[in-house]
């Protein structure tokens, strides 16, 4: 069930993108028109799509992949993204696409079990040491609202939030080793960094509510300038709705992730928590994915990203499959009043790509800490210089390697290393 499920997504995926209904890579969607009304030739979209994706597929999506050994979403839908804009949109591209989109996803789940083979023969397994990349993003994820408010409106708001959070964290875990959230015979275990999440995200929409737009007649009405687009996508909602719940269904049965956040979240056990982190990250792309969807005609395959949610929170993978299905049509159906929404409240609109940028941030720093103690753990000392070197030499090259995959990647590196060095003779294996 788990490889039909990811050959079908795979193969949709492609499929959306070869028909110009939707891509993955948020910087695409504004591009595809250009393609869809003449303006640019598919060679060129394919070349695009390719120059744009293929980096973050190797330095971003498959790392995060190996490391929990759950598929990240970026690893499959940026990879189709290429796929289905480099063949033809005609009667014989579309189904090649349909092919070498659903080959692909089966090839990244067997090559997720063949990895976890060939680490069990290796020398020196540092498979369990590569969980230690995800360790502080569970920690440091619950600072990204306060570090969104001070973006947009303050750092005084933002250290503000920042305190309160963590205070809020604090009374949690006070609660929990009190005993004091005791019921009759039940205790209750308040999950800190979820309250703490929880706490900032009030703070933070609290403060886009109330921002007035800058000018009166400064709105726009998104829905009624490019209601043609917003139509075409309604026009083909079937399509994103079998998506949805194919995606919903895979996360469901914990083969597949949103983000790196809640992958690793997944992969400690933490299921519940991975679904409020995912929330918490489908708030920000609300705002992003509607606006360039209304104004390109072009949707995302996982929606505002919502049904990772669905899937995460609902224990049967059949009803997770329907509510996906439910939830993607719902967003679609509501693209026009969520504009009408975004143009009355601009603070919320902006939070958005606010919300993004810290999550960014955060992350680079988590993983950054994350890989340095994973690859310290594989070869103590040595681990520590190398992504410290790898790192600098990085950000002097101009940053071939986005940040954030700089810790991963750095860990597989030195993983790849020990086991040479210990093949060698030259370092024994870690006790």
């Amino acid at each position: 069930m788990e490889m039909v499920l990811v050959i079908l997504i795979g193969a949709m995926a492609a499929v959306l993108a070869n028909l110009n209904l939707a891509v993955f890579n948020d910087g695409l969607r504004p591009i595809v028109p250009e393609n869809t009304e003449g303006r640019m030739g598919r060679k060129e979209l394919g070349l695009t799509a390719f120059a744009m994706s293929f980096g973050l597929v190797v330095g971003f999506g498959i790392p995060f992949t190996i490391t929990a050994s759950i598929i990240l979403i970026h690893s499959i839908l940026l990879g189709t993204d290429i796929i289905g804009l480099i063949t033809p949109r005609n009667k014989w591209g579309t189904p090649v696409a349909a092919i070498v989109g659903g080959a692909y996803g089966a090839g990244l789940l067997v090559g997720l079990e063949g990895f976890v083979t060939l680490f069990e023969k290796l020398p020196l397994n540092f498979l369990d040491a590569m969980g230690q990349v995800g360790s502080p993003v569970v920690v440091t994820f619950m600072a990204f609202p306060a570090l969104a408010v001070a973006l947009q409106f303050s750092v005084k708001k933002g250290v503000l939030t920042f305190i309160t959070s963590a205070i809020i964290r604090q009374l949690a875990v006070w609660l929990n080793e009190s005993g004091t959230m005791t019921f009759g015979d039940t205790t209750v275990a308040l999950n800190q960094e979820g309250m703490a999440l929880i706490t900032g995200m009030i703070f933070l929409i609290t403060y886009a509510v109330r921002q007035k737009p800058e000018g009166e007649g400064s709105s726009i009405d998104l829905a009624s300038v490019f209601s043609e687009r917003v139509n075409r996508i309604k026009k083909h909602v079937i399509y994103f709705m079998i998506m949805g719940g194919l995606i919903a269904a895979a996360t469901n049965l914990l083969i597949m992730a949103g983000d790196p956040i809640s992958l690793n979240l997944i992969a400690d056990g933490k299921v519940t928590d991975a679904a409020i982190a995912a929330g918490a990250r489908a708030l920000g792309f609300i705002p992003l994915v509607a606006s360039t969807a209304i104004a390109t005609g072009v949707y995302s395959p996982v929606g505002f990203t919502i049904i990772f949610v669905v899937g995460l929170l609902v224990p049967n993978v059949w009803v997770a499959a329907i509510l996906g299905i439910i939830t993607v049509f719902l967003e679609v159906m509501l693209l026009s009043q969520i504009a009408r929404f975004l143009d009355k409240y601009p603070g919320v609109r902006q939070s958005g790509e606010n919300i993004r940028t810290a999550m960014s941030r955060i992350l680079e720093v988590a993983l950054l800490i994350g890989g340095a103690n994973a690859a310290n753990a594989i070869a103590p000392g040595l681990g520590f210089f190398i992504i410290a070197g790898f790192y600098l030499l990085n950000e002097i090259a101009g940053r071939p390697i986005v940040r954030m995959a700089v810790g991963p990647i750095g860990a597989i590196a030195v993983g790849i290393l020990a086991n040479v060095l210990v093949v060698l003779g030259l370092m024994q294996i870690p006790q």
